[in-house]
């Protein structure tokens, strides 16, 4: 395999290269998939702080995945000759991450939905203490807005410190 320079992908030529290519993106891909597998677990149990502690790693991982990919694209007549076992080994490595991928994704946006649940039933409460009773059922007085019909909401303040 000849060394890539700045902004060029390498170019295999023979079946240690070949290897090597295979190699160096089975390695970020591992190291990816190992890395949303934390994520998920964390934020599952509900450690959304150290889920979401290794950003920046998950970011440079998926670089370095992605620029892989991009490599095998432009060698892919070398890989198919040189190293067929492993694009075979690559798409099974690939159908994983997949997995891996939509696990993290179902995980994360169920937090999503839990914490703006929690937020909006928080908000509903707080409002409903606000609102007066009259004879037993809630009331709303004059709007000075000239909007009858429109409920009064507070603004929610949240302590992120809790």
């Amino acid at each position: 395999m000849q060394r890539a320079t700045e902004g060029q992908l390498p170019r295999v030529t023979d079946r240690a290269g070949a290897a090597a290519l295979v190699a160096a993106v089975m390695v970020s891909l591992d190291a990816l998939e190992a890395l949303l597998a934390r994520e998920s677990g964390h934020v599952r149990v509900g450690r959304l702080r150290e889920g979401l502690a290794e950003t920046e790693r998950k970011t440079g991982l998926a670089s370095d995945y992605l620029q892989g990919l991009e490599a095998i694209k432009a060698n892919a007549i070398a890989l198919a000759r040189f190293a067929p076992e492993g694009i075979a080994a690559l798409k099974a490595a690939h159908a994983r991450f997949t997995q891996a991928v939509e696990t993290n994704q179902a995980v994360l946006a169920t937090a999503r939905t839990v914490s703006e649940g929690l937020v909006k039933t928080l908000a509903d409460e707080m409002n409903r203490a606000r609102t007066p009773t009259v004879y037993g059922r809630p009331s709303q007085g004059p709007s000075p807005y000239g909007r009858s019909g429109v409920a009064r909401s507070q603004p929610l303040v949240l302590s992120r410190n809790l």
